[in-house]
């Protein structure tokens, strides 16, 4: 005979359930605000973080005139003028390689085309002309009937690029400010704060802000390495636009493995467009010799003590930003995921006993997850 269920037991379980999932509600729903807030105030909150992102790369050559008793708005606004002199430096760097080598990626564009074609028309596809020529002219038929809505599309374009340009600018006064009084934030900060508030966010704001400057400058550094080591076996094969390509690579370091395949797919797509199939193996394969040596000797060196998140943390969240809000949820999902990491390491530091943390190890999903940061001098360190 089975045994009987108690119903105290049972009533007690159902009251902490109910509870549990209660509060559990509560939380998200405080999150669905927070979010649709945010989402609100994007206008405003997009440039912000920008600003927070540039301000971690320009941080030490400020710190470092700071340091040399230059006063605090003539060491900003003169990384300012160097960030937008280097930024256009790039920019005429980029921009001419492209204009010059227009006419050679074109033709081999038309070039990669007939290969294709040709590849086609042989086994197994054996697709004919005829087949191709009538794909391309329903091709060109559905081109022609959509042209009200691709009007639309270069419309909304335009104000894209618009908005695109005064973010930009509204970014780059905030890094200015940020640059100038950042480290009077913290401070002002503690002093509006009333109780136990004006010590937790205050530490919680520079820890976030160690893991912010981690994320940026290791992912720079990465970046550069990608860049230089693809961009010199691009050179060496003589594929057109290596510098674009470069720079490409660079940019897409800071969406953590996503990045990386999208820059490497259009590397290989141009060498196969412009210098064929076995260049664009050579190439392919000089990328994953890369990938492998930034994934397995690069970013452990740069990053040991830098976010703590395993990698597979860092593909579920750049597959959740990218789903939730495209390219820039891929840029910011490891920061966000790493700043949730540093909230909740440093709540469940709070909430626990000191004597049973000092008696239990952490779990190794913790150990995967969190780590704790060094103290870095910054913008926002007392």
């Amino acid at each position: 005979m089975s045994p009987m269920l108690s119903p105290t037991k049972s009533a007690a379980a159902l009251r902490t359930a109910a509870r549990i999932s209660a509060e559990s509600l509560l939380v998200l729903l405080m999150a669905a605000v927070t979010l649709w807030l945010v989402g609100r105030m994007w206008s405003i909150v997009w440039p912000l973080i920008a600003a927070l992102f540039l301000t971690t790369l320009t941080w030490p050559p400020t710190r470092f005139l700071r340091r040399h008793s230059w006063p605090p708005a003539l060491a900003a606004a003169s990384v300012t003028v160097l960030f937008l002199l280097l930024v256009a430096g790039v920019v005429a760097l980029i921009s001419v390689p492209m204009a010059s080598q227009s006419g050679e990626l074109a033709d081999g564009v038309v070039d990669g085309i007939q290969w294709l074609r040709e590849w086609a028309a042989g086994p197994p596809l054996n697709i004919d002309d005829t087949q191709i020529n009538g794909a391309l002219d329903t091709a060109v038929t559905r081109l022609q009937d959509s042209i009200g809505s691709m009007v639309t599309a270069v419309a909304s374009g335009v104000g894209t690029v618009f908005n695109g340009v005064v973010t930009a600018f509204l970014a780059l006064f905030l890094m200015f400010f940020f640059l100038k009084d950042g480290p009077r934030f913290l401070p002002w900060l503690t002093r509006q704060l009333p109780g136990r508030l004006a010590t937790d966010i205050p530490v919680v704001a520079e820890r976030g802000w160690d893991t912010l400057g981690a994320f940026v400058r290791s992912q720079a550094f990465v970046g550069l390495i990608d860049a230089v080591l693809i961009g010199l076996g691009l050179w060496i094969l003589d594929v057109p636009l290596v510098l674009p390509l470069a720079v490409l690579t660079f940019v897409s370091a800071f969406v953590p493995i996503v990045g990386a395949l999208f820059a490497g797919l259009v590397a290989v797509l141009i060498a196969l467009v412009s210098n064929g199939p076995t260049d664009a193996l050579i190439v392919l394969a000089i990328i994953v010799v890369v990938q492998q040596l930034e994934g397995n000797v690069f970013q452990p060196m740069l990053q040991s003590r830098g976010l703590g998140l395993h990698a597979a943390v860092i593909l579920l969240a750049v597959t959740l930003g990218g789903s939730l809000a495209g390219i820039v949820g891929s840029l910011l999902a490891v920061p966000v995921a790493a700043l949730i990491a540093v909230v909740w390491n440093y709540v469940r530091t709070q909430l626990t006993d000191p004597q049973e943390e000092a008696q239990s190890d952490e779990t190794p999903v913790a150990a995967a997850v969190t780590t704790e940061l060094p103290r870095q001098d910054g913008p926002l360190a007392h």
